[in-house]
């Protein structure tokens, strides 16, 4: 397929965000758009449009509108930016002909439009279609005193060299490939963060909310929500829209949100399904800035059409089908709870309200505290990619809660959670399928197997800092409580602490009838002062990393509970109460207790694994430059569908560098399998044929290949960390492989099935709302 015929299909618009939040629509230009894009540059001040065409001339937007839409030059692309209906950039890149695999990039912006990232955002959507386009280079001319599209080149992320002639610069930057696209991905990711910010600050920072369907009767949602607003103690502007009353609990109603005496930053729609669209399109004619839709019932044509209505207003969208929103700090409560969640470190998103109710619930009794919250429902926008996001940048949350049920960008939601792990815990319910769980285990994700356990692992992730290592001491007043501990401790990977030397020697003074050799035991009639002591030298010996206290209360021990809050410990610290009855609960809003010994042990060994994933190398994802990618492409898209002829696999995997072998080498078989999951990116699995199975998504880093590896044995470790590598690369540039299955014998194959089917690429990583 030629260059011009790729580029002559048809491209679908998108929407995107700017870096002050306001959402824009990215799309091919066509014929129609001359008028608008000849308006555009023939607005644009004398200085800018010399900047733009190095010379002044009347007829230079109506050469410019040709060219990019009537005119276009063969397996060239142009993009428009529309805000509001409103044409405000465009962006272009044409081949060189003389020049195979480079292109020549233009920009203009509105002169109203400036310094709102539309030029980098453009650029960002060219740099992506270009590489699938086997683009490799942009080429642009600027003038030197044109500081502002040098920036924009200078900002992009990508390498730039820059050559100096009659006033004139000519850029030249490779785009980035596999392998060194981080730091570009670094960049794309950092602007997004702070266009996401932007956006979701109307949602979870409004200085002023309109409750659109609250009724004169208690006891209904919209009612509800409303009063949960001012009851929460929330300080900005709230309004009330509801055309059958006049008036609301003494407060004035409003007819319309037509009638809002401002753009509100945040509307909650509480109405029949039937009416949402009708409102929803009202909220944008007034300049609402976001919708939470709790209404629920909405087909998917109906579904379809409100995330139409709030892209083209530049309205982000919570729900529909949800239970609302609440940041506690400020008083906001946009929800139908029936008791105010209480203000502390914990972001929370869910997609089952329900449930995210009674976790809200569990910890604001714990004392822990929510951050903010969102129930996101159906999730036709706001997702949990967008509040992870958020409580990167809030400056409150410490501890983040993930409770759903799907993934909308798995690859970015990946990466976001890789980055945002690596400053504070980010906690979910265990996915069972390999896929979710890989893609967690990758990017650092803390899984619990249930709603209880979640809440046991978020109590003790939210007050203690995370353990630097493995090792758990047991001090115990009951011997049976402590040897529960340390059974369940080994099958958790964690090891339980044995006093020696000095620690061991001032144990015995504490508590010369107790057991000091691990665990230890202090026998039942301790005294609050020496379990305190007891505490307090295990947490200062060097080799413990965590702690857990166990204590019966009986009438001839001193007040153990007392004795753990009071204990100046600077590790980890799990507190176990075999009396009480709830399964977790914080002594003195600091140290987790919990209800039984095992439960103590899972949360310190979550947080355990935790911490060892943040002390590891991420690792870099090599590069391979003795690929043929492009020899390779043609090899898999030769075929309609189906499986590679032998020939044809092997000559495939010539391309990336594998070893194939004649003839199997006596000893046990790997086979390295890759399943090209077109939701989750492709999936390697390495199978050593006795149960043992590992699995990581692609790319590849060095740290992941060597993990993989040592999950088996292997005779010659490093090349199968080669093969593995070059695997990634091949799966990664090539979404057409479906399947992949190669046996070896080594580190070398003996035997290749490939599996191929038509694919269209998609960039995962680009920035475009959903």
């Amino acid at each position: 397929m030629s260059m011009a015929q790729e580029v002559s299909e048809p491209l679908d618009p998108v929407y995107a965000l700017l870096a002050d939040g306001t959402t824009v629509e990215i799309r091919p230009a066509v014929p129609d758009d001359f008028d608008a894009v000849k308006a555009m540059h023939e607005a644009m001040s004398p200085d800018n449009s010399y900047l733009r065409f190095f010379n002044i001339s009347r007829r230079s937007g109506e050469r410019e509108a040709r060219r990019i839409c009537r005119d276009p030059a063969p397996g060239s692309l142009s993009l428009l930016a529309v805000a509001d209906g409103a044409l405000v950039g465009v962006a272009s890149y044409v081949p060189r002909r003389e020049q195979s695999g480079r292109a020549e990039v233009a920009f203009a912006v509105a002169d109203h439009m400036h310094d709102r990232g539309i030029a980098t955002l453009l650029l960002e959507h060219l740099v992506s279609l270009a590489r699938s386009r086997q683009i490799v280079t942009f080429t642009a001319e600027t003038l030197t005193e044109n500081k502002a599209m040098l920036q924009v080149f200078a900002n992009a992320g990508l390498p730039v060299e820059r050559r100096y002639a009659d006033g004139v610069y000519e850029l030249t930057f490779p785009l980035p490939g596999q392998g060194d696209s981080d730091s570009y991905l670094d960049a794309v990711a950092e602007r997004e963060r702070r266009a996401d910010v932007a956006s979701l600050r109307h949602i979870f920072a409004p200085e002023s909310v309109a409750v659109i369907g609250a009724s004169r009767r208690r006891g209904t949602v919209g009612r509800a929500i409303r009063d949960n607003i001012r009851a929460g103690g929330y300080g900005g502007r709230l309004y009330t829209v509801n055309p059958r009353a006049r008036q609301i609990g003494g407060e004035r109603c409003l007819a319309s949100p037509l009638d809002l005496p401002e753009p509100v930053d945040l509307a909650v729609i509480a109405l029949p399904a039937a009416k949402v669209l009708d409102v929803a399109g009202q909220c944008g004619q007034r300049g609402v800035r976001s919708l939470v839709v709790i209404s629920s019932g909405l087909d998917a044509a109906q579904e379809a059409d409100l995330l139409a209505v709030c892209r083209r207003h530049g309205m982000r969208l919570v729900g529909p089908d949800c239970f609302g929103v609440a940041v506690p700090g400020i008083g906001l409560d946009a929800t139908f709870a029936a008791r105010p969640a209480r203000a502390g470190v914990t972001g929370l998103v869910m997609q089952s309200g329900g449930l995210g109710f009674a976790l809200v619930d569990h910890l604001s009794r714990l004392g822990v505290g929510i951050s903010s919250f969102a129930s996101t429902g159906d999730k036709l926008d706001v997702s949990g990619n967008d509040m992870l996001l958020w409580w990167e940048r809030d400056g409150l949350t410490r501890l983040a809660v993930l409770y759903i049920e799907s993934f909308g960008n798995p690859r970015k939601f990946a990466r976001t959670a890789r980055r945002v792990s690596g400053t504070m815990p980010v906690l979910t319910v265990q996915a069972e399928p390999a896929a979710p769980q890989a893609l967690f285990e990758q990017a650092g994700v803390v899984t619990t197997r249930g709603f209880g356990e979640l809440v046991e692992t978020a109590a003790l992730l939210a007050t203690q800092p995370v353990p630097a290592g493995r090792t758990v001491a047991i001090v115990s007043n009951v011997s049976s409580a402590g040897t529960l501990a340390a059974d369940a401790s080994a099958g958790l990977g964690l090891s339980v602490h044995h006093p020696h030397g000095l620690t061991r020697r001032r144990l015995r003074t504490l508590i010369p009838a107790g057991t000091v050799t691990g665990p230890v035991e202090t026998t039942a009639p301790v005294s609050a002062e020496a379990y305190r002591q007891c505490l307090e030298l295990l947490a200062a010996d060097e080799e413990v990393h965590a702690i857990v206290a166990i204590a019966l209360p009986t009438g001839a021990t001193g007040d153990l509970e007392a004795a753990i809050q009071a204990a100046d410990v600077r590790v980890p610290l799990a507190a176990v109460v075999l009396t009480q009855p709830e399964s977790v609960r914080l002594l003195n809003n600091r140290v987790p207790s919990y209800g039984s010994p095992e439960a103590a042990v899972r949360a310190l060994a979550r947080a355990a694994g935790y911490g060892a994933w943040r002390a590891a190398p991420r690792g870099q994802v090599p590069v391979l430059p003795d690929v043929r990618t492009e020899d390779a492409r043609a090899l898999v898209r030769a075929p309609a569908s189906g499986w590679l002829g032998p020939a044809q696999a092997a000559e495939l995997l010539r391309c990336y560098g594998i070893p194939l072998a004649d003839l199997a080498p006596p000893g046990p078989q790997v086979t390295v399998r890759v399943a090209g999951d077109r939701v989750f990116g492709p999936l390697v699995t390495v199978d050593a044929g006795d149960s043992s199975r590992t699995a990581r998504f692609t790319p590849l880093t060095d740290v992941d290949a060597a993990y993989l590896v040592e999950s088996h044995h292997s005779a010659d470790p490093s090349a199968l960390r080669d093969l593995l590598l070059r695997v990634s690369r091949l799966a990664d540039d090539l979404p057409e492989v479906t399947e992949l299955d190669l046996d070896l014998g080594g580190a070398a194959v003996i035997n290749a099935r490939v599996r191929v089917e038509p694919y269209q690429p998609q960039d995962p990583f680009l920035r475009k709302l959903r």
